[in-house]
């Protein structure tokens, strides 16, 4: 799930807004626990929210260490995505344990991170989209100006990702989806949005990228047509030419492989 919500010019993921409303509202409840409650117990909501932060992300990251392992640092590219829920209401269901005394102030807090559990896998569900059908493709050229045949992937599952040299989270996952489209049994597309060849492939010579899945789309007309909410935008396509998965923003190794993945096993 990474659908789009569109605030004006800013185009953000409705999952992400889910988990930072959700964690808004337990720790206000949190709050309202511990101020009828006497003692000091300063930090505590900082502290489990901070604490199931980082489980999660760590989970997250040991399930996918192979991804990793190639490029430690994208660890820290927590604006990626890629948190484990369960590891993240663990660890701070943890932290409210030892912290909060009485028990009846800790049941209370342990009963709205359940509410704030419950809301979130309910809200993920309803939230995840339908399966839609891939609008028809407007034409696309290679790079070196040959017209790509889309009819060749007919029946197949790909993944097709929207980007442009001038887009900085674009750039910066470039380099690791023409590697993985370079090995990947489901064709990976990097489809260039409105940009000049001249100006495509000087941006992929001077960082020394393969340009073997680039396609050029002059008109930008893709992104339209899938109502992408921003760039880069990456659509997971199955077999029967459903869009079933969106994923708005950058996206990691990890994000990349595991759709990959659920492609190959539809």
């Amino acid at each position: 799930m990474n659908e789009v919500v569109q605030l004006g010019p800013l185009a953000l993921a409705s999952d992400r807004l889910l988990a930072v409303g959700l964690i808004m509202g337990f720790v206000m409840a949190l709050e309202r626990i511990m101020a009828r409650t006497r003692g000091d117990y300063a930090g505590v909501a900082a502290l489990a929210v901070g604490a199931g932060i980082v489980a999660a992300r760590l989970v997250y990251v040991a399930q996918h260490h192979d991804a990793y392992a190639s490029d430690p640092y994208s660890i820290l590219a927590v604006w990626q995505g890629g948190f484990s829920a369960p590891a993240g209401l663990l660890a701070a269901a943890i932290v409210i344990a030892w912290r909060l005394r009485p028990r009846r102030a800790m049941g209370q807090a342990l009963g709205a991170l359940a509410v704030a559990g419950v809301l979130w896998f309910t809200g993920s569900a309803l939230l995840r989209p339908e399966p839609r059908p891939l609008p028809g493709l407007p034409p696309m050229t290679m790079i070196d100006g040959r017209p790509f045949d889309m009819e060749n992937m007919a029946g197949r599952p790909m993944v097709i990702n929207l980007w442009a040299t001038w887009c900085p989270p674009c750039r910066r996952e470039l380099p690791m989806l023409a590697d993985i489209a370079s090995s990947s049994t489901v064709p990976v597309i990097l489809v260039n949005q409105g940009e000049p060849a001249e100006v495509v492939r000087n941006h992929m010579l001077g960082r020394g990228i393969p340009t073997d899945a680039i396609l050029l789309d002059s008109g930008a007309d893709l992104a339209q047509r899938v109502a992408a909410g921003g760039l880069p935008t990456t659509l997971f396509v199955d077999g029967q030419g459903r869009i079933v998965e969106t994923h708005v923003g950058e996206i990691s190794r990890a994000g990349l492989l595991t759709g990959i993945s659920e492609l190959e096993a539809r």
